[in-house]
């Protein structure tokens, strides 16, 4: 639910704010979206083995998230001219990249990933996916050590 939950929050800034979100934004939504679907079908299941392998693939997924947004952080911190250059909009891409060229050139991210447009006590969005994805991997970890088999809730 945190992830659906962050994504709401990403939508509501987008929308209601009026930020942009740079190629690095929009992979780590689709990440949290992975993460909030494939945590939705562990909750789904009552077998422990499943919730266990779930839980490994939420901590991989949280990690790649987690990477996203050191890159993010990186392009944040250094300095203007050092900079990738900024890309098209990502429907011309769309219309004339191969896909494997649109995927390299978000996850290197662009100029506008530089940009901080907005802090909440002092903290980028950038650090604050960050701060979600490793704590969604702890979790995760934790969840796939556990032992002692829960109640599902749904049945």
């Amino acid at each position: 639910m945190a992830s659906f939950a962050l994504l709401a929050v990403a939508f509501y800034m987008e929308y209601q704010m009026g930020l942009e979100p740079c190629p690095l934004c929009m992979l780590q939504r689709i990440v949290f979206f992975c993460i909030g679907v494939v945590s939705l079908l562990s909750a789904l299941t009552g077998s422990l083995g499943v919730r266990r392998f779930i839980a490994w693939i939420v901590v991989i997924l949280s990690l790649s998230g987690a990477a996203l947004a050191v890159r993010h952080l990186y392009l944040q911190n250094i300095p203007a001219d050092q900079l990738p250059a900024c890309l098209p909009g990502l429907s011309y891409m769309f219309e004339v990249f191969p896909w494997q060229e649109i995927m390299q050139a978000m996850i290197m991210g662009t100029g506008e990933c530089g940009d901080v447009v907005s802090t909440f006590l002092g903290l980028s969005i950038p650090d604050w996916t960050l701060v979600a994805f490793v704590s969604m991997a702890i979790i995760n970890v934790i969840i796939a050590l556990r032992t002692k088999k829960r109640k599902n809730i749904f049945r």
